[in-house]
């Protein structure tokens, strides 16, 4: 693929006596205002995010002699060279990235990524055997593992339901596939430290919906099955979504019915910023669910009209979302996981654009004047806390991130993309050949 020409200094690395110069103009500047600049890159770099795998092959799996079937709305478009095939492969093309995304990492993996052997093996007969290679590969990275139950493009996805199909046989298998995913994730725990296991499904219908208690009375009775039994180590989680391709009407499970589910049996909810409406704020929800549901999995995303995952960037959503996670004072509740994919560009640069812009949106909410704009708001002083907000726009940000990227040993600025082309030129392009 044809490359944009970039200035030579980026293969030149920084100048430690320039980066110090900037950085200690901006403490000082930070300082002015009550903010420690080192303990907001400490806290940043600490928070572990959680990379999904599925943007290395297009969300398409390792299962062996599985059939192409309806993903459930879920579509990576582009035919960008390289794509992974193999988990070997996926595996390779994270390390990758992982070096030049600064900060704690997880990795996060569906079902479907099962190694068999090649052998074909039922989605609820997978044990722990067929995730080993997963397991030895992030402990020798010192990383967290997550999991998702695979509850779409399979046979057995029945009229577009699973765990709420009216027939019983198709329930009991997805009923099944959920508990074997969560005795996976107990066996990640053993090994790794606490897993999340994350459990969406597409459930739902095209149009003009009658009956719509009824799916979610049986959706409620076969999650109540499957989370029956507490396995320790493991984070259960419940993910809500507006619609989907296929399933404009009616979602079984809406955020609504998530939201009293786990309130309600004290599981975690998982909000994907792909999964609401355009103009609702994820952000918002964070310190009212917080008061009733003791873990929030944050899914980050960037919705695009009706597209809920396109690569995320450093925008006003996440950046409002950032600031109120450290805001809400819930941080040591929230888990983090980015959730997109992108087939038209280099699917290692995607994760770290994407991973790279998390991690700059937490540092920005922690250098936030935060006590200085909450006094203001509280005398009612409504145009100091207007103009202090303001100020960060103004505030030399970019030195500090710099300062970060420098003590994680990690490329500044544009650097990261010499090294994702390199690996291009040398191992994606040969794939496929």
């Amino acid at each position: 693929m044809p490359f944009a020409r970039l200035p030579e200094s980026l293969n030149q690395a920084a100048k430690p006596e320039q980066l110090q110069q900037a950085y200690s103009y901006a403490q000082e500047r930070f300082a002015e205002l009550g903010v420690d600049c080192e303990k907001a890159i400490e806290a940043a770099l600490a928070v572990p995010l959680s990379a999904h795998c599925w943007q290395a092959d297009d969300v398409t799996g390792l299962e062996a002699g599985a059939e192409t079937l309806d993903s459930g709305g879920l579509k990576a478009t582009g035919n960008y060279p390289g794509v992974a095939t193999t988990g070997d492969q996926i595996r390779q093309d994270f390390e990758v990235a992982a070096k030049l995304i600064p900060g704690a990492l997880r990795f996060n993996i569906h079902a479907m990524y099962a190694e068999t052997g090649g052998r074909p093996v039922a989605r609820d007969e997978l044990d722990p055997r067929h995730f080993t290679a997963w397991v030895d590969w992030c402990k020798d990275h010192g990383w967290g593992l997550d999991f998702n139950p695979t509850c779409f493009a399979h046979p057995m996805v029945a009229d577009g339901l699973t765990l709420s199909h009216h027939r019983k046989t198709v329930r009991d298998f997805w009923v099944r596939h959920c508990i074997a995913s969560r005795e996976i994730a107990r066996y990640f725990a053993r090994h790794l430290g606490p897993s999340v296991c994350n459990i969406w499904l597409p459930d739902g219908r095209k149009d003009s919906t009658v009956d719509r208690r009824g799916p979610r009375e049986r959706l409620a009775k076969a999650l109540d099955t499957v989370l029956a039994h507490k396995m320790p180590g493991v984070i259960d989680t419940v993910e809500s979504k507006l619609f989907g391709i296929g399933v404009e009407d009616y979602t079984v499970g809406n955020h609504e019915f998530y939201l009293l589910y786990a309130a309600t049996r004290g599981c975690g909810i998982c909000f994907d910023m792909g999964h609401f409406h355009p103009t609702e704020s994820v952000a918002d929800k964070i310190s009212a669910t917080a008061l009733f549901v003791k873990h929030i999995l944050l899914h980050v995303s960037r919705g695009v009209r009706w597209d809920s995952d396109h690569v995320v960037r450093l925008n006003d959503e996440l950046r409002a979302l950032c600031d109120e996670a450290v805001r809400s004072g819930a941080m040591g509740r929230l888990l983090w996981a980015t959730d997109f994919f992108d087939a038209s560009i280099n699917r290692i640069a995607a994760w770290v654009l994407g991973l790279r812009a998390v991690r700059k949106a937490l540092l920005f909410a922690l250098l936030e004047p935060y006590k200085l704009a909450a006094e203001a708001e509280r005398v009612g002083d409504g145009a100091a806390k207007l103009a202090i907000e303001e100020l960060r726009a103004e505030l030399p940000f970019g030195a500090v991130w710099d300062w970060a990227c420098h003590k994680a040993d990690t490329p500044l600025g544009l650097a990261w993309l010499v090294d994702v082309r390199r690996y291009e030129e040398t191992v994606l392009s040969q794939r496929g050949r």
